[in-house]
């Protein structure tokens, strides 16, 4: 029976030694850099449009697929001036708009001959068009009254 309570006090004590070694000090914790909070964030201020400016965007491109484009991915189509380049278009569109613009992509629709009425030929005149896509989270309204 002493050879029982022995080996049950060195059990015992086991759990207790253990508990006394000195805790491995940690590195002190670096302080993480602050994060803008959505509240903080300051609203992006752009200048005022310039004539310039009108100059470059002519009017919205409206059709089902440019309207599907504008709600689902938040792009907006639109006809440019033909020697309007990516960041003038970016640049007109901001100030005009007031809204931020993350791309901007370019097409030149070609003009197409056409009959009227069968017997006179026509032409429809070709354009630059031009898809801009807004930051995430900002809308415009192309059509105010």
């Amino acid at each position: 029976m002493a050879e029982e309570k022995i080996i049950e006090a060195e059990e015992v004590a086991a759990p207790a030694e253990e508990e006394k070694k000195p805790a491995k000090k940690k590195a002190p914790a670096k302080k993480a850099a602050k994060a803008p909070k959505a509240e903080e964030k300051k609203a992006k201020t752009f200048a005022k449009p310039t004539a310039h400016d009108f100059e470059v965007i002519a009017a919205p491109h409206i059709t089902e697929k440019t309207m599907a484009l504008m709600q689902n991915a938040n792009k907006v189509t639109l006809k440019v001036n033909a020697k309007a380049n990516k960041i003038e278009i970016k640049d007109a569109f901001q100030r005009i708009f007031q809204v931020g613009v993350v791309d901007v992509k370019t097409v030149n629709q070609v003009g197409k001959t056409t009959t009227r009425g069968g017997r006179y030929k026509g032409t429809i005149s070709g354009f630059k068009k031009a898809v801009v896509t807004i930051e995430e989270g900002a809308a415009i309204d192309l059509f105010k009254e």
